[in-house]
């Protein structure tokens, strides 16, 4: 499981994997649909023709515009997200921001936990 790139983003850092993105949204940070330009390019260029799980490691602040789901459901060999919320209050609005994505979408407490869902889940595929 070596990590294939690593991004330095102006808002976030990419760790991409084989069958995965691990993003980490930097502090203070607001994320917009217009940031789905940027996964989807990401998506493009490593996992082209492979379906693929988007984890968001939340160790920092920030907000993001729950918009941003639709438009990421559109990717369409993103099949899942997986979030990893390091306060309650990052865990209730990743439960709020469920509401707006109809694929997979489950809440973590852990890096470890999203990654077996994470493979389980790309295996049934």
């Amino acid at each position: 499981m070596g990590i294939i790139k690593y991004y330095d983003f102006k808002e976030s850092e990419a760790f991409i994997f084989d069958g995965f993105i691990i993003n980490q949204v930097k502090e203070g940070a607001v994320i917009e649909p217009k940031h789905n330009v940027l996964l989807n390019n990401c998506i493009k260029k490593h996992f082209s023709g492979k379906n693929m799980v988007y984890i968001s490691n939340r160790a920092k602040s920030y907000a993001v515009n729950p918009l941003i789901y639709p438009k990421a459901e559109k990717i369409p060999n993103l099949v899942a997200i997986a979030l990893i919320p390091k306060t309650q209050l990052m865990r209730k609005n990743a439960e709020y921001e469920r509401e707006f994505f109809d694929k997979p979408y489950e809440i973590f407490d852990n890096l470890s936990g999203a990654l077996d869902w994470a493979h389980s889940l790309l295996e049934k595929l």
